[in-house]
């Protein structure tokens, strides 16, 4: 009696089964990083806004202080937008008749605050408070990128848990001393630098100018610095001094309010 199925037929069925058990696996990896991608976390993009306002004209070419417009990053939770009487304490002198500032204009003439677009924000559950990190000399790059060098705002990490916790569980390689979260954009307006440089051909970013250590190049193109060495001796001290209890740090209380 002929063979109803091919001698293939053995190989076909095996692969099926093998196929089956490994798509739940299979689905969970695809899922996972679909909701990582750029598509979906936004990071890299640039929002539209009221207003197209470069970041790297007023930080790293006219050398205006970051809180000069986020006036609350020191004390509060929120970092704040700048208010209409900001923009204009300059724009009523400065490019006062520019079609791109008309919303500006018109905000401060009816006395209606300008619709920012919010680019970071974490969910709804999550508590987060600029003022402690900024107290404890964190710099703004290592959660937002190189915002010095944006000419559109757009969002620089994708505030994932895992990420957070890294911080958490490991301050002593973020920390800073007290009042030196802005360091790094004082330094650039000294030495006038802050651009980001892009190689053509490697797609490598590159720092402009100099005066600035290791850590703050790294934190200048956007990129997280790893410590070691000394730095990360002087990284544990910071720890004790701010009597940072690290152990609570990854209690889920202390974000999930």
């Amino acid at each position: 009696m002929p063979n109803i199925f091919a001698p293939s037929s053995n190989l076909i069925g095996k692969l099926a089964i093998i196929g089956v058990a490994a798509s739940p696996l299979v689905a969970m990896i695809t899922i996972s990083q679909f909701t990582r991608s750029g598509y979906v976390t936004k990071v890299g993009t640039a929002f539209e806004q009221p207003v197209p306002f470069s970041h790297e004209h007023h930080v790293t070419e006219l050398g205006l202080d970051c809180r000069y417009c986020h006036t609350s990053v020191e004390k509060s939770a929120k970092a704040g937008y700048p208010a209409t009487h900001t923009c204009m304490s300059c724009h009523s002198q400065v490019w006062s008749n520019s079609p791109l500032l008309e919303p500006v204009r018109e905000s401060y003439e009816k006395n209606v605050p300008l619709k920012w677009t919010t680019l970071n924000k974490v969910p709804e559950f999550v508590y987060f408070n600029h003022s402690i990190h900024i107290s404890r000399g964190v710099n703004c790059n290592n959660c937002h990128g190189p915002v010095q060098a944006m000419q559109m705002a757009y969002k620089g990490r994708p505030f994932q848990m895992t990420w957070c916790l890294d911080c958490h569980r490991h301050p002593e390689k973020y920390v800073g001393k007290p009042g030196s979260a802005f360091d790094l954009y004082e330094k650039i307006r000294k030495t006038k630098t802050g651009t980001v440089l892009h190689d053509e051909k490697t797609g490598k970013k590159e720092w402009a100018g100099s005066g600035l250590t290791e850590e703050e190049q790294t934190l200048m193109v956007g990129d997280q610095y790893v410590r070691k060495g000394e730095e990360l001796e002087e990284g544990k001290k910071l720890v004790k001094e701010y009597n940072i209890k690290v152990e609570q740090l990854s209690d889920c209380a202390v974000c999930h309010h």
